[in-house]
């Protein structure tokens, strides 16, 4: 029987009292408020609303619980903006919505830093064993997110983003689950020329295998479907579920399944993370059992049922509601079961 794991893609939005309260602490805009040295009063303020985002998925009886990435005023470009041989420079759009971060420049080679692993080892001392996912951005997104003046050629970028990203994620403390987050794959997909999908794949390999072996790797890709090749050549590296926006694209995802076949477990954005409407248990419930009947070739182990998308989108109250249905689908699930 396939198990249904309710999660998320992480980056929470922060509440309300948190950014009043940064605001208050350094005054200034969004995007001088993390820079990788915080002093001890905007830490606590931090450590308050994680504190409060993990109790709250554990209330809503969501099966992974993620740190919440708060701190990532720069989305998934964080762990390069708050690196120190990155040069934060001009705002940048974020991908095609009305978001900006701080375009990370890398001027030096990129050393092991661990800021990760510090957030997952607060959070890990909140969690129940087995509970806790950790979520980063995948090498390919975190690359086309970067402007690279020290490496000088693309190829070799993306082999240092991707060995960066393996030493963070080697110091993880123990987790259940991780998510890659690609959305790059699908937003600005790699080329044909010099074999660029399949050294994205290989770059998407390095970091997933620096896990813990009895870590559950998610891919996550999304606002779209992934071309062809570029879904042929991923599915050739190692990693256990890969993640497809039914949101955004729910045909070419299911045709890309359906015709070029998918891991043994699948991670199914079924909740819109950017749109205020609040999606009740019974019809994530129902899209999940969609999913099951238009793919009859596959027998997935596990169906991570998850927004499409990050969350820090959404205003907080309709961040709370949504993780609220999230949890209840999977119980539905259970039920009928």
């Amino acid at each position: 029987m396939t198990e249904r794991v309710a999660t998320t893609a992480g980056v929470f939005p922060l509440p309300d009292w948190a950014k009043e309260d940064l605001a208050d602490l350094k005054g200034h805009q969004k995007h001088d408020l993390v820079d990788g040295d915080e002093g001890e009063e905007i830490t606590a303020v931090y450590d308050r609303a994680r504190e409060g985002v993990v109790e709250r998925q554990q209330a809503a009886g969501l099966d992974r619980v993620v740190e919440g990435q708060l701190r990532w005023d720069d989305m998934l470009a964080h762990p390069l903006a708050v690196h120190d041989a990155v040069d934060t420079r001009g705002i940048v759009r974020y991908y095609d919505n009305n978001n900006f971060y701080r375009d990370p420049v890398v001027t030096g080679e990129l050393t092991f830093d661990g800021d990760i692993a510090d957030e997952l080892e607060a959070a890990s001392e909140l969690t129940n064993h087995g509970d806790l996912q950790a979520v980063v951005p995948g090498p390919y997104s975190l690359a086309d997110l970067a402007t690279d003046e020290y490496y000088g050629d693309d190829a070799e970028f993306l082999d240092a983003v991707a060995n960066f990203l393996a030493r963070e994620v080697e110091a993880f403390p123990e987790v259940e689950t991780l998510f890659l987050l690609e959305p790059s794959l699908v937003e600005n997909p790699p080329g044909d020329e010099g074999s660029e999908d399949e050294r994205a794949s290989k770059a998407v390999d390095t970091a997933a295998s620096a896990t813990d072996s009895d870590t559950d790797v998610v891919v996550q890709t999304y606002w779209g479907a992934l071309d062809e090749k570029v879904h042929a050549h991923l599915l050739d590296a190692d990693f256990d579920a890969l993640g497809y926006d039914f949101v955004a694209n729910h045909e070419d995802n299911l045709y890309n399944i359906n015709e070029y076949g998918t891991k043994d477990s699948i991670a199914a954005g079924v909740v819109d993370g950017q749109n205020t409407l609040v999606e009740d248990a019974e019809q994530i419930a129902e899209r999940a059992d969609w999913l099951v009947e238009n793919t009859p070739a596959a027998d997935f182990e596990t169906i991570y049922l998850t927004p499409n998308t990050e969350l820090f989108y959404l205003p907080y109250s309709t961040f709370e509601e949504k993780l609220a249905a999230l949890g209840e689908a999977t119980e539905i699930a259970e039920v009928k079961a």
